[in-house]
């Protein structure tokens, strides 16, 4: 086993045990992702914790995707990248860039601490900037949740003027270089005709079963969400409700604690340091005699 970040990782199969690595672990290439289309539908998960990367290494998924749009979570993306280190991992650019260079900044920083690509939702502009820079690009198709205060929360594509918009901003992805696009809230027919008529990957969050990968956010899969899981994710574990029941776990024992100061129970005879009697009597007497 090898030991990282805390955490008890498995060594990479076809890896002896205590060998140490020469060359860099295999994962996959955007070649090798893009001659997969249309033979085998791959898995992919947002994470936001290395014992996520982990579990999901582990567990075999294909793609990984996480935030990198603060300071938290690019110091995190290292973590993840030990965590699973031999998954493609794709990093979030924050929504609103300010321009080409910062976009193609942010997205260097991101390759060179470990990230196999970069998704960004800006406009075609800024992704052909990114991409002629040689960064592999996602694009965005379909729902932009930061974007919703124009669309509202709401499946797109589902008319003939928004599908035919989904096309045209599909091909000026393709034109502008980018490799793959996240294509969220789109029906599940027109997704998957979309996905044929491309050279793009196009990876599925709530598109249907068409597309190149299916996307899911761990939260979704964890089932750890205050609301109502949305209606495109299946939980497959109930996460929510073991925090909860840890959190109460959490109150009862500082309740119990700060009752058993309350009423002289604690600290008991065992979790006291002691000293003998003549020593501290002849503490006593030395302090009484300098003062």
């Amino acid at each position: 086993m090898v030991k990282k970040i805390g955490l008890c990782l498995p060594t990479p199969k076809g890896v002896p045990k205590n060998q140490p690595m020469l060359r860099p672990i295999k994962k996959y290439t955007i070649s090798e992702l893009r001659s997969l289309k249309g033979k085998r539908r791959l898995t992919h998960l947002h994470v936001k914790s290395p014992e996520e990367a982990a579990a999901a290494e582990e567990a075999g998924i294909d793609l990984l995707s996480c935030s990198f749009d603060s300071s938290e979570s690019q110091a995190r993306l290292p973590l993840l990248v030990q965590a699973a280190p031999t998954r493609f991992i794709s990093t979030a650019t924050p929504h609103g860039l300010a321009s080409s260079e910062e976009a193609i900044r942010i997205g260097f920083k991101a390759m060179e601490l470990g990230a196999s690509s970069v998704y960004c939702s800006a406009s075609p502009l800024i992704v052909e900037a990114m991409a002629r820079e040689g960064l592999p690009v996602v694009g965005h198709l379909g729902m932009v949740p930061r974007h919703a205060t124009w669309t509202g929360y709401r499946a797109i594509g589902k008319t003939l003027e928004e599908a035919l918009r989904l096309w045209r901003e599909m091909k000026a992805l393709e034109n502008a270089g980018a490799y793959a696009a996240e294509i969220e809230l789109v029906p599940h027919q027109l997704a998957a005709h979309l996905c044929s008529q491309t050279s793009l990957l196009l990876m599925s969050l709530g598109s249907g079963d068409g597309c190149d990968t299916q996307f899911l956010f761990s939260d979704d899969v964890l089932g750890d969400y205050d609301e109502r899981i949305p209606r495109h994710a299946k939980a497959y574990r109930n996460f929510r409700a073991e925090f909860d029941r840890l959190q109460q776990e959490r109150i009862s024992a500082f309740r119990e604690f700060a009752q058993d100061v309350r009423e002289g129970n604690f600290p008991e005879d065992g979790n006291l340091v002691s000293m003998d009697d003549e020593t501290l009597q002849a503490f006593i007497e030395s302090i009484g005699t300098a003062s």
